[in-house]
């Protein structure tokens, strides 16, 4: 049986982008096999700045270059994350763009989609998308809730969830409506940007879900903003072949003993276990110093030990929590991202165990962008 996995992507890239619909608006886009180069304009992220040349290098979220050719009427605009319109834009000059910044940059893209000459150049600041995705980190911490779900009731359309919270594990009642936000991971996919408009329908039992929302006092309900849900596996197992040029990991799972290829894709993150030894003397050290199950200081032995986070977030099994830039913790739908380049891929070796689980981003708000909507 050969079954498609993706390995673990731990830890949450935020991404916000400037507003879609107006830029597809203002701009007359037309759709592209790159969503971030159309025939009048192209988003990416600035690599480079050739000021002598007159020419900004982008790289857009799928990965293109494009030279950006700008001239003495090219006009420049400041956008802060989260704006819809133009309205409250400021008027910057081209020295305040800089590297790792993102910008749509409006004009005919050439035929061969590798350069534009800019009428005009929107910029949204690293340092404003920072300082965003840290505001959506905190109200996610505070005001989500995570779980899974445990039962459907397509009548009144609520969902309950199993939940854990410190004092243990809670079913949660989240009724959604018209109003709420709902997006669901593509089968074959863990990142957030391809995650698609969902409905009630999707929702199955057993499918992990985050919410952003407020809280019964009593804790049993729940009211939603935004609604993510997915399904996802984690699978443990003995590494039986390696091929670097397709980058496929074929391991014997352990519980079923089944063969499985897992595809390592862009933003995958490989974490390699210490040695036995070390990871031994790692526990020991640390359960000795936190007082360990049924120790002093330490949780009662079979207990749950408390999640961090607000509301009683908390991790389900099988699921690496996370947090991200307004969204959940596993876990952007058409158009191009803020992103961030994953790190290095430590080497699986065969013979080794592996373990893998699915995770993936946020909801964000962005420039045309893959993401949780269209601001």
């Amino acid at each position: 049986m050969r079954a498609l996995f993706f390995a673990a992507a731990i830890g949450i890239a935020g991404l916000i982008s400037i507003n879609s619909s107006f830029i597809s608006n203002a701009a007359g886009l037309q759709q592209t096999p790159d969503p971030g180069i159309q025939a009048k304009g192209a988003l990416g992220e600035v690599k480079s700045i050739d000021a002598s040349s007159k020419l900004v290098t982008i790289k857009t979220d799928a990965g293109s270059e494009v030279m950006v050719f700008y001239t003495d009427r090219t006009t420049y605009k400041k956008l802060a994350p989260g704006e819809t319109s133009l309205t409250n834009a400021t008027d910057i000059s081209f020295s305040d763009i800089g590297e790792g910044d993102r910008i749509y940059a409006r004009g005919n893209v050439a035929e061969d989609r590798k350069s534009v000459s800019a009428l005009q150049i929107i910029v949204m600041s690293k340092g404003d998308i920072a300082k965003k995705q840290d505001a959506e980190r905190r109200e996610w911490r505070v005001r989500g809730i995570l779980g899974v779900i445990s039962a459907l009731k397509p009548d009144s359309q609520e969902i309950t969830i199993q939940s854990r919270t410190m004092g243990g594990t809670q079913s949660v009642i989240i009724p959604v409506s018209d109003k709420t936000e709902m997006r669901r991971y593509a089968p074959d996919s863990i990142k957030f940007s391809d995650a698609k408009p969902s409905t009630f329908g999707e929702l199955k039992v057993g499918d992990q879900l985050r919410a952003l929302g407020d809280r019964a006092p009593d804790g049993t309900h729940f009211t939603p903003q935004k609604v993510v849900t997915g399904s996802f596996r984690t699978i443990a197992g003995v590494v039986t072949a390696i091929d670097p040029a397709t980058k496929e990991i074929k391991i014997n799972e352990l519980e079923k003993k089944h063969p499985l290829t897992i595809v390592i894709k862009q933003d995958s993150v490989l974490r390699k276990f210490p040695a036995a030894s070390e990871m031994g003397a790692m526990m020991g050290g640390f359960n000795r110093g936190a007082g360990g199950p049924g120790g002093p200081g330490g949780a009662p032995a079979g207990s749950q030990a408390p999640p961090s986070g607000g509301q009683g977030q908390g991790q389900t099994a099988g699921r690496p929590q996370g947090g991200g830039p307004g969204g959940p913790g596993f876990g952007d739908g058409s158009g191009a991202t803020f992103g961030a380049a994953p790190g290095p891929r430590p080497a699986a070796v065969a013979g080794e165990r592996l373990g893998s689980g699915g995770s993936g981003d946020p909801f964000r708000r962005h420039f045309p962008g893959k993401g949780a909507g269209r601001c």
